[in-house]
């Protein structure tokens, strides 16, 4: 009896699978070679993508917007620390050279300019005004330490470039103006004081400066 229950359940099972088996062995037979491979997209279906070059001048024009609402809102500031936060903005898009090697010379020169190794920082620099002359902040890194070497005629001349680049440069100006005292050209500097107020008035430096050489003027034989 339980020899008979065994071969009829067998049977039952039997009866069931073989048609599943048969079906997968069909689909196989059937199966279509490469259907396993994305079919191919037709070509009116895909967008066209714009090249990445397209995007560099959108970029280049969104920096400009947004520094020059900085800069709007240095105008308006009137609280030092309030603007000093905007000008320290200012800096950091003036320090985007674009170009990781002028970022690696900078950082090299600037190294060189802390341990005081000014002429290796001179060589540096030389390469990235030559390498990016139209990176304002390159020309001014260049001023500043033709000014710490007392060449104060070549650092006007870079301070001339920044700020044929950059004429609200409020750190070239304030370079120029310390130079033109300190050659006691005083009316020259006044003006050059006066300059970067107009860019920065809550320029604390600048403010000083206008009101002492203001008074050294007055105070001068006429």
């Amino acid at each position: 009896m339980r020899t008979f229950l065994r071969l009829t359940v067998l049977a039952s099972i039997l009866a069931i699978s073989a048609p599943a088996l048969r079906a997968q062995d069909q689909a196989q037979e059937f199966e279509e070679p490469g259907l396993e491979e994305p079919l191919p997209v037709p070509e009116e279906n895909l967008t066209p993508q714009p090249p990445v070059y397209d995007d560099v001048p959108l970029q280049a024009e969104t920096e400009k917007t947004h520094i020059d609402e900085l800069f709007d809102k240095l105008r308006k500031a009137r609280d030092p620390r309030y603007a000093k936060t905007i000008a320290d903005g200012i800096w950091a898009e003036w320090f985007r050279s674009g170009s990781a090697t002028v970022d690696l010379m900078l950082g090299w020169a600037n190294d060189a300019f802390e341990e005081k190794k000014y002429n290796v920082a001179l060589d540096y620099l030389d390469q990235v005004v030559m390498r990016a002359p139209d990176f304002a902040e390159g020309w001014n890194r260049r001023a500043t330490l033709h000014y710490s070497m007392d060449n104060f005629a070549k650092s006007m001349t870079d301070i001339e470039k920044v700020l044929e680049l950059e004429p609200r440069h409020f750190g070239a100006l304030a370079g120029l103006a310390t130079i033109l005292e300190r050659t006691d050209r005083k009316e020259a500097a006044l003006k050059a004081w006066m300059r970067a107020l107009e860019v920065y008035p809550a320029m604390g430096s600048a403010q000083e400066a206008v009101i002492r050489l203001s008074d050294e003027l007055a105070a001068d034989p006429v």
